[in-house]
């Protein structure tokens, strides 16, 4: 779904070996500032693939203009060490060393026999004096170094007066830290649901995704089976009659990643190469041309205006994979949609999610009358808007446009027929499905994310089968639910169930296999589920063989009988009259 190639006016994420993953919005003729590393120059991205990594290398011109080139580092020397390692491990190194050692260096673990199996380091004591180096040193040597940092790395290890102490396992550990922090290295990625999550978890306030971890995300995905569905007919601007087109229903709050990872199933989250817009702008002659594509500014795309004759326009909706949020506001909090170049407020046209997503806020839903967005604005006769300047014509237009789209999503809405429901909302979540859930339609997936568990233990029980055979025992009103005993409707979801997911990092090392035990803390997250069921109405009658047609079959069946007795009886008495006459 990706682009191929890294283009302009694109969000990108920079990891560094360190393990930081930074998202920079790549644009022509500037520059990315990655901190210690230096700078980037995006010319020198614009053009190139996914997942190169690149070592920043500093150089001066002739005009002693101190500028940022870029290596791509070969796959060959990316893992000549993972090669190196897995020829000889840290255990394997020990043994061989200390077979053959006659210092008096004391031993940790040996085995029965009494050979040595790992080198102990516990003679060794850190001492910021064994690294005969001043940071004054480093920084000096990194503000001459012009290379990547593996000079200033060998220098490091040098100037250490006890490397030769350390263990096997010690020695690597130090290294990859020096490794980590002065190797001037990144690798470039395509922007993903999973990636800016961890992101935004991270490096940004995990409190604007309701602590949404990755983990979550998949386990939300995968219990409301979201999926691509192959339109069934012609997509057309005409309302959907037939279920099981791919509709799906969403109350986000997270800043837009619950959309953008039902979007990234649906398929309509990234544009393909074809449906990037062209570009138009030119880079300036001061700065270094791009590589491979990509030469100018992305320019959004103008939306059609009406025929100047008949001031119609046609909607061009799409009908099946679509997304319809539920919104609060005036307008729905979608930010997180720009690391992905689409725009709520101002969609393009080559967006697929422009033709796949709407919002409606929960005034239009529940009183379309009240809103002002569903007032249809005075029409004007042909004649007299033809007398209008273009600009005053351009704004009927534009408000007719608004209107016609509103009350579209409105009257569509309304008519139900989802395929599934997503909530994640800080508002009172039995409030969302009471007005929510009647919408959907049978056999559909309610999802229900909360960082904490007890709002979704209390929905558990609302729609437990206790509190479902009270309410058909006793079924209150239409009219007065919600009650306080009732407040949703119990025969509407099947199965509640309330679970999490935690996916722990573990390290991985011979002899030292462990969970790393300084993970993050915060909210744990849980997810509730259920499915949409359509209670049977009136009375619940049995089919088949009725008990009627099996009485009467008895019946036939012991008149055969009583038949077959009266004609054995009847040949007996005539074999014994017979007897007698002889």
């Amino acid at each position: 779904m990706h682009p191929d190639l890294v283009r302009p006016n694109t969000y990108i994420a920079l990891r560094f070996p360190s393990g930081i993953t930074a998202v920079h919005e790549v644009k022509l003729n500037t520059t990315i500032t990655v901190g210690k590393h230096g700078s980037i120059e995006t010319n020198h991205l614009i053009g190139r693939p996914f997942h190169y990594t690149y070592e920043i290398l500093d150089s001066v011109d002739s005009n002693a203009i101190g500028r940022s080139g870029l290596r791509i580092v070969p796959a060959a020397e990316l893992y000549a060490e993972i090669k190196e390692d897995d020829a000889s491990t840290p255990t394997n190194l020990e043994k061989e060393g200390t077979k053959n050692s006659k210092d008096d260096t004391q031993y940790e673990l040996v085995d029965p026999k009494g050979e040595v199996l790992l080198r102990t380091n516990r003679n060794i004591v850190d001492d910021a004096r064994t690294q005969t180096m001043t940071m004054d040193e480093i920084e000096l040597l990194k503000a001459e170094g012009k290379g990547s940092g593996r000079d200033l790395i060998a220098k490091i290890l040098d100037s250490h007066s006890a490397l030769d102490q350390k263990t096997a396992f010690a020695l690597a550990k130090y290294t990859l830290r020096k490794t980590k922090k002065y190797l001037r290295q990144f690798t470039v990625l395509p922007m993903d649901v999973p990636l800016l999550a961890k992101w935004v978890l991270t490096d940004r306030d995990a409190s604007k995704i309701m602590e949404m971890r990755e983990e979550t995300l998949a386990l939300i995905g995968s219990w409301s089976n979201i999926h691509f569905t192959p339109s069934s007919s012609n997509e057309s601007s005409e309302p959907v009659k037939e279920v099981g087109q791919g509709r799906w229903f969403m109350v986000d709050e997270t800043g837009g990643l619950l959309v953008a990872a039902a979007a990234e199933k649906l398929g309509v989250l990234h544009p393909t190469s074809d449906e990037y817009p062209r570009t138009l702008a030119a880079p300036a002659k001061n700065q270094a041309q791009p590589q491979g594509d990509g030469e100018a500014e992305l320019l959004p795309d103008r939306q059609q205006e009406p025929h100047p004759s008949t001031g119609k326009r046609k909607l061009s909706l799409a009908q099946s994979n679509t997304i319809t949020l539920v919104h609060a506001n005036s307008q729905p909090n979608l930010s997180l949609l720009r690391y992905f170049n689409f725009d709520a407020a101002n969609p393009m046209q080559s967006h697929p999610l422009s033709r796949h997503f709407r919002t409606i806020s929960w005034l239009q839903l529940l009183h379309p009358e009240e809103d002002n967005a569903c007032t249809e604005p005075e029409v004007v006769p042909l004649e007299v808007l033809q007398t209008w300047k273009s600009g005053k014509r351009s704004n009927y237009h534009r408000k007719r446009r608004r209107w016609e789209r509103a009350i579209s999503i409105v009257s569509e809405t309304q008519a139900g027929g989802f395929d599934g429901l997503i909530v994640a909302s800080f508002m009172n979540t039995p409030t969302i499905l009471h007005n929510l859930v009647p919408l959907l339609r049978g056999a559909a997936q309610v999802v229900v994310y909360s960082p904490t568990i007890e709002p979704l233990v209390e929905l558990a029980d609302y729609y437990s089968t206790a509190r479902r055979v009270a309410y058909l025992n006793d079924p209150p009103a239409q009219e007065t639910m919600p009650t306080e005993d009732f407040p949703v409707d119990p025969t509407l979801l099947l199965a509640p169930t309330v679970q999490t997911v935690r996916c722990r990092p573990w390290q991985i090392l011979p002899g030292r296999t462990h969970p790393i035990m300084t993970g993050r803390g915060g909210a744990e997250g849980y997810v509730f589920h259920a499915t949409r069921v359509l209670p049977a109405k009136g009375g619940v009658q049995a089919r088949g063989i009725s008990k009627k047609r099996k009485t009467g079959l008895g019946e036939e069946l012991r008149d055969l009988s009583e038949r077959k007795e009266g004609a054995q009886d009847t040949a007996v008495k005539q074999e014994d009259d017979s007897a007698m006459q002889s």
